[in-house]
């Protein structure tokens, strides 16, 4: 399946069409990174922005949907790293001028004006990217994690794009709530 696009997925026996466009997919992620729902919510709203008829889907076939969507979004590899989740290195919505600017060199056009774009074909596109702004980015997130010491041209770039290295915190309004609550107390 490597050198296709699909834009099906069968499940259960039954071939179900896909939202393949990378910015369905992005959107996707974003839900099941989705801090205010519970994760089987997340989930299953995920499913219903994947599979363009997921309401006629079985509910006894929603775990093999749920499989085979997290296949689609790793492009069709299987994650068989099941210990302990990476680090997070990447945020999408946070990086995404960062993103669009090195696939856009990669693909030789604004991939953001182009009507559909597979996202195995955004992907590929992301994979291509090689040194720039975002892998500056990463590498300084990467050696901030790890304890590691920066060079000092990173600890310059760290000190004037402090904003950008920092991956945000994502609140719940339960916990923006709280802090609130606490900033007025403490005044």
């Amino acid at each position: 399946m490597i050198w296709g696009l699909p834009d099906k997925i069968e499940v259960g026996g039954i071939e179900y069409a896909v939202n393949a466009d990378y910015r369905d997919i992005l959107d996707i992620i974003e839900q099941l990174d989705n801090p205010e729902e519970p994760r089987e919510i997340c989930l299953y709203c995920a499913m219903a922005m994947f599979y363009e008829d997921f309401f006629e889907m079985p509910s006894d076939a929603y775990a093999e949907a749920a499989e085979l969507m997290i296949w689609f979004i790793n492009c069709g590899e299987n994650d068989e790293q099941e210990q302990q989740p990476p680090q997070k290195q990447i945020d999408w919505q946070q990086d995404g001028l960062l993103i669009a600017a090195d696939i856009n060199k990669v693909a030789g056009c604004d991939v953001r004006a182009v009507e559909f774009l597979h996202w195995w074909t955004f992907m590929a596109y992301f994979m291509g990217i090689g040194e720039g702004q975002l892998s500056t980015v990463v590498a300084i997130r990467d050696k901030l994690r790890k304890g590691k010491p920066l060079d000092d041209w990173e600890k310059e770039y760290y000190r004037k794009n402090k904003s950008r290295v920092d991956l945000k915190k994502r609140y719940t309004a339960d916990e923006l709530a709280e802090r609130e609550r606490i900033n007025e107390i403490l005044g």
